[in-house]
């Protein structure tokens, strides 16, 4: 299948080699896209790269004005950084200073114009580093992707009649008590097909319309909905039969889209099905009920029944 039931695409890109320095351009879209164990290994490396990088530089302004333990500098000798003996508290100092730390026990002083410089520089690229990592990482977390785990589409989907009319019926639930605002769902029937050329079309797109019974926009998605397409003479579903759809080769693909209400961020459900998981002549098991105390109950034990 291109889709699978979790919403993952199964697709391959061959021969992209030439084109990955695009990816470096979009760098903010390629960090986001990262697994988090390549994510968090980009973090580590950007800030100790960077205290370790100043740290030579903290040390070559050192060593250049010879403030180091081995120059034996004068008791009168006014060092650029105060108790810099060595490359290991250059790199403390580095630390410390693109962290804002400031211990207080190494400093700059004003002898420098070089160290003042520095140390200006390294202030303004910690903040963007800093600024740039911790907001991947926030955006990483707040993806609107994540909220889509949040919601299931039933295992099968199923033919039989509704309305005195025969449709493919699907169920999807919320499982958050918040909404998806402006919940719109649609599908697309994925199918090889062979033109009147001759020309065969892999993966070939066919819009099928879902409803419910208040349209297919603007959901009231509190509860479990069973969404529904209509099988007429417009239909892909229209020539098939129940002895003949285990023979059929298809996919249908189910999208939900909506805006999250905690975070106004869109969100994309998506969901698969092949002619296994498709069932002909059954219909889903009810799961709403109404308690004693007067509230709705929704029993997830019978979602996919």
């Amino acid at each position: 299948r291109l889709v699978s039931k979790d919403g993952r695409c199964n697709i391959e890109f061959g021969n992209v080699a030439k084109a990955r320095f695009v990816f470096l351009i979009d760098i903010w879209t390629t960090i986001l896209d990262l697994k988090w164990r390549y994510k968090m290994t980009i973090f580590i490396s950007a800030f100790l790269g960077s205290w370790f990088l100043f740290g030579l530089l903290w040390y070559f302004v050192a060593y250049v004005h010879k403030d180091l333990p081995e120059f034996s500098p004068s008791i009168n000798h006014t060092p650029c950084v105060e108790n810099i003996n060595g490359l290991t508290s250059a790199f403390l100092f580095s630390l410390e200073t693109q962290v804002t730390i400031g211990y207080g026990f190494r400093c700059v002083t004003e002898q420098c114009a070089t160290a003042i410089f520095l140390l200006i520089f390294q202030s303004i690229l910690g903040v963007i580093i800093n600024s740039f990592m911790c907001g991947a990482i926030l955006a990483k977390i707040s993806r609107s992707k994540n909220r889509a785990k949040t919601i299931t589409f039933s295992k099968n989907a199923v033919i039989s009649k509704r309305g005195g009319k025969l449709c493919l019926l699907i169920r999807v639930a919320n499982l958050r008590k918040s909404l998806l605002i402006g919940s719109h769902i649609y599908g697309k029937l994925l199918k090889t097909t062979i033109t009147p050329e001759g020309e065969t079309i892999i993966l070939d797109q066919v819009n099928i319309e879902f409803v419910v019974d208040a349209g297919n926009e603007n959901l009231f998605f509190i509860s479990p909905l069973t969404i529904y397409h209509i099988i007429d003479k417009n239909s892909p579903f229209f020539h098939m039969a129940a002895e003949t759809i285990l023979q059929q080769d298809f996919e249908l693909v189910v999208f939900l889209d909506g805006t999250v209400e905690a975070t106004s961020a869109t969100c994309q459900v998506r969901t698969s099905y092949i002619p296994e998981e498709v069932l002909w002549g059954y219909r889903f098991a009810p799961i709403v009920s109404k308690t004693k105390e007067g509230k709705y109950r929704v029993d997830f034990q019978n979602f996919s029944k």
